[in-house]
């Protein structure tokens, strides 16, 4: 509820951002002493095992001295800290930011709003691989920034929910395949590939069920369990593509193809079948889906508490 209604203020501390000061101190300090690639990845690994536990640690640290001043005063803090593992409100403002600026015919607008939760290049984008780029992102962020820390909050509270952020701010920040991070940010990565291994593939089932409640059409939910069957595995990522094959399916499009990260091609396999071409359209059907399977993934969670 704290996520639906606040969201993320820039102007108020987050631990995120938290996070990503101490990955960018780390790097700074690493990289004059670690000069070989062996060195470069044991400093990742130290990274990507420290971060996670650190995260950890303050969280139950602040939360075990708040409940010592009053029960109340911990099981608030726990709750703002739990609220701010979770990204829903956040991703549906930076979509909005997009849909805004299609519907107003602005496509260098929509760019500048895509490029703010994709890491491709933006500039040349067309209508359609705007649309593209922001229903992938809409796919994979659910996974990573919304049914993720959610699974973790159920299985070890706030401290394992901030943990878990740990390694997926690492991942976005480090854990890339190019040059500069394919030592220091493998770690990073693979770990991030473990930890998202099951809430990537229960975002996928979510969205299955998800499709019938939004389109009102069971041909809808049989569509997307096909196509999760059949293109789930297709993508580069051992998890993105699950969620982003059942979405495709869900809307009756087709993703991936054609990317370029600073310059450089990178062809993905298409997900999906194209039944229709994508517009903007698609990015509201894909927010509606994902917001439909958040409240599943809610009522679920109610239903294993009280069970």
């Amino acid at each position: 509820m704290c996520d639906a209604v606040i969201g993320d203020p820039r102007s108020w501390p987050h631990p995120v951002r938290l996070m990503g000061r101490l990955i960018t101190w780390f790097e700074g300090c690493a990289r004059p002493i670690c000069r070989t690639p062996r060195k470069l990845r044991w400093a990742g690994i130290i990274l990507a095992v420290g971060l996670p536990l650190v995260s950890y640690a303050a969280g139950w640290l602040l939360i075990l001295c708040a409940t010592g001043m009053h029960d109340w005063i911990g099981r608030g803090v726990e709750v703002v800290l739990a609220a701010a593992t979770l990204a829903w409100r956040n991703l549906m403002d930076h979509v909005g930011a997009v849909v805004k600026a299609l519907t107003a015919g602005a496509l260098p607008q929509a760019r500048q709003a895509v490029a703010r939760i994709v890491g491709r290049d933006t500039e040349t984008l067309t209508e359609a691989e705007v649309v593209r780029a922001t229903v992938e992102t809409i796919a994979e962020s659910t996974s990573d920034g919304v049914i993720a820390p959610l699974l973790y909050l159920l299985l070890g509270g706030a401290p394992l929910a901030l943990a878990y952020k740990g390694v997926s701010t690492l991942d976005s920040m480090v854990g890339h395949r190019d040059e500069r991070y394919r030592d220091f940010g493998w770690a990073s990565a693979r770990l991030d590939d473990v930890v998202n291994w099951i809430p990537a593939r229960v975002t996928a089932g979510l969205f299955v069920l998800a499709g019938w409640p939004v389109s009102r059409r069971i041909d809808t939910t049989r569509q997307a369990w096909a196509m999760l069957r059949r293109d789930g595995m297709k993508h580069p990522s051992p998890n993105s593509g699950r969620p982003e094959a059942a979405m495709a399916g869900a809307l009756g499009v087709q993703l991936g193809g054609v990317n370029r990260y600073d310059g450089v091609v990178s062809v993905r396999m298409h997900l999906g079948d194209a039944h229709e071409p994508l517009a903007p359209c698609h990015i509201a059907q894909a927010q509606r889906i994902m917001t439909t399977a958040y409240l599943l993934a809610i009522v679920c969670s109610v239903v294993w508490l009280w069970l």
